[in-house]
């Protein structure tokens, strides 16, 4: 039978990341055995896994009904955001409301949440507050953007990232799948990328690579839960793997050597080679013939080798391809015309001084000078160190931006100087500055209009496992989750500690790593 019983302190606020409104009711509703109700099979038995994991038996027939129903009308008074939902619990059970599929798992999400938040000792009852929860995103994109070829990781970890970053209400995987080290991803139309350049690492790791069909599979399984991939082919730098696979890509016509260190900026294409422009056109439109969702990422980052005139070719030339073959164009912020922050390795590798004229050295900055992004393109903010004119100059050309700043989204920077994994080019990036920040405050000038969302990232150069990995995500993804779905009014640092210290329970129960760090009191 169900009930609600006032007296028990339950915990209701154990919710990350913070939502719009969240107002508990007298009362405690015992979820130790739930039955869920959906038109959606998928969405029905996507709850039951979540609610399952948090400690409920799952039922077909007789449990404490949790409903999951379409409703235009649900989230915040006068919402139209797509991904608004309302969670009602009551001594009746719960419903969740939603207009669309990724409200209603945003608010399973919740759910699950406040379950694990009320679990005990086996035997007792699961008991969750009486609450109704309002709620929808600020931004529409909330992501991680994931290494996979400095150390490899394959398919079963990659599927353990999505239901990761799905647990915080975050709806894109942005992976790296191309570098200097190795190429991730089989491409029909040339086989050798994989063949030849699937198999290095950082340090003589072993590699390894995703076939069309596992890339299939991994956007199929990311899509049923509200995800998109969103992969990144790098180019014009960052391509050692391409010109060991393809000599013809070099001027001498001989392929490069493999490469299994860790310095960036040294390897690039080469614009006026006449192999250059159909192997672009080759790999952008196998990839975007291959990828479900709207975006393909053609890097464009720490080409520090390579004269601006030819960069600027070069973005214009991968933002024609991937538009033309359907897709929507997300380069690294260098595509907006911006010096690269680090003058001195610019210079270093250059053998010149700092204002030689390469990429990435010489902005566009002149104020009539011509965007070269097209616009909707999207650009992945991360260096907050050059001049914002040519941002500004991007968005006025109608180009987007996901808000991913190493000294506050790195999430491969290390915690403490004492950490034992991670680098610090960046920062050391503790729990409270991943949370601690304001997307739309970190360019000046720049419209909030223009903000697409926030990502969070993770560089793999010391990453060589799961566990690796995951204890340089948690808890900062969840900090990262706050800032991308959050109105800052919500956001609390006191709150996010006692929320993140519940919400390690269960970490703790499905054996997933985390950094212990000072800041929570665990």
């Amino acid at each position: 039978m169900t009930t609600v019983s006032s007296g028990a302190g339950i915990v209701a606020d154990a919710v990350i990341p913070a939502p719009v409104e969240l107002e508990p009711a007298e009362g405690v509703l015992d979820l130790t055995t739930v039955t869920v109700r959906a038109a959606d099979d998928a969405v029905a038995g996507l709850a039951g896994e979540l609610l399952l994991a948090a400690g409920a038996l799952v039922v077909p027939d007789g449990g404490v009904p949790v409903t999951l129903t379409p409703d235009p009308a649900a989230g915040p008074s006068g919402s139209s955001n797509p991904e608004r939902y309302t969670l009602t619990v009551t001594a009746d059970g719960v419903t969740v409301a939603a207009p669309e599929r990724s409200g209603l798992l945003h608010g399973v999400r919740t759910l699950r949440q406040l379950v694990a938040a009320g679990r005990r000792e086996a035997g007792e009852p699961l008991e969750v507050g009486a609450v109704v929860v309002r709620d929808e995103p600020r931004y529409a994109w909330r992501g991680l953007s994931l290494d996979v070829v400095r150390h490899w990781f394959g398919p079963a970890d990659l599927r353990a990232v999505v239901d990761l970053v799905g647990s915080y209400k975050m709806n894109r995987l942005h992976l790296h799948l191309t570098d200097d080290q190795g190429w991730r991803l089989e491409i029909p139309s040339r086989p050798a990328l994989t063949e030849r350049s699937s198999q290095g690492a950082v340090s003589g790791a072993p590699g390894g690579f995703l076939t069309a069909q596992d890339y299939r599979e991994l956007q199929e399984y990311a899509a049923e839960r509200e995800i998109v991939v969103v992969p990144e082919i790098d180019v014009p730098g960052h391509v050692n793997a391409a010109t060991h696979a393809y000599g013809e890509l070099m001027p001498s016509g001989e392929p490069t050597e493999t490469y299994d260190g860790i310095e960036v900026g040294f390897s690039k294409l080469h614009i006026d080679l006449p192999a250059t422009e159909p192997f672009l056109r080759d790999v952008f439109t196998d990839v975007a013939r291959m990828t479900l969702g709207p975006w393909v990422h053609f890097g464009g980052d720490e080409v520090l080798v390579m004269q601006a005139e030819e960069f600027g070719r070069f973005v214009v030339l991968c933002q024609e391809i991937i538009a033309g073959a359907g897709k929507t164009p997300v380069a690294w912020q260098e595509a907006a015309g911006s010096a690269h922050g680090d003058q001195a390795a610019v210079a270093a590798l250059a053998g010149t001084p700092a204002a030689s004229g390469t990429a990435a050295s010489e902005a566009t900055d002149a104020a009539e000078e011509p965007a070269l992004v097209r616009p909707g393109t999207v650009l992945q903010y991360w260096d907050t160190r050059p001049d914002p004119a040519p941002f500004v100059r991007a968005a006025r050309a109608g180009a987007k931006f996901v808000m991913s700043p190493a000294d506050r989204a790195y999430l491969d920077m290390k915690y403490t100087p004492e950490h034992p994994l991670g680098q610090h080019w960046a920062a050391f990036v503790e729990l409270h500055d991943s949370y601690d920040w304001d997307p739309a405050a970190l360019i000046d000038g720049l419209p909030e209009s223009a903000i697409e969302g926030v990502s969070a990232a993770v560089w793999t150069e010391t990453l060589q496992s799961r566990d690796d990995l995951f204890s340089m995500l948690l808890p900062r993804l969840a900090a990262v989750a706050e800032t991308a779905w959050s109105q800052p009014e919500a956001k609390d640092w006191e709150s996010f500690r006692t929320r993140v210290a519940i919400e390690a329970a269960t970490w703790r129960r499905e054996n997933a790593a985390y950094h212990p760090t000072p800041q929570i009191d665990w």
